[in-house]
């Protein structure tokens, strides 16, 4: 059975590498960028994955931004994004949202929801 991919697109470290560990000690295969642009790289190489986690205050591309460029884009529209924000206000409306700080047993079933049909 093939694992499922995580895309976390987070600038601040801490939290990327420990959403990294997380999903990885969930079985998930993770892929991480620190920005945008980087995710946006991510997704234009390589097959896409189940979910994308996407901060939306980022350096040099910004979550909004890349959220945008995914939906002009007919091979990554279809892919999930959950968005960890503080300001869910600023999330674009056809997300999932979890607040930060965040809460790892509600990304764990948002992730889930989408990777194993939870």
């Amino acid at each position: 059975m093939t694992r499922a991919t995580v895309l976390v697109v987070e600038d601040d470290e801490d939290i990327r590498e420990s959403l990294r560990d997380v999903f990885e000690d969930q079985g998930y295969v993770v892929r991480c960028a620190a920005n945008g642009l980087e995710g946006l790289e991510v997704l234009r190489s390589g097959d896409p994955p189940a979910v994308v986690i996407l901060d939306l205050l980022m350096p040099v591309m910004s979550g909004t931004e890349l959220h945008a460029a995914m939906q002009a884009d007919t091979r990554l529209a279809k892919i999930p994004v959950i968005v960890s924000t503080s300001d869910p206000s600023r999330a674009p409306s056809d997300v999932v949202v979890v607040r930060k700080p965040i809460d790892l047993e509600v990304m764990l079933r948002a992730v889930a929801r989408y990777c194993r049909g939870e």
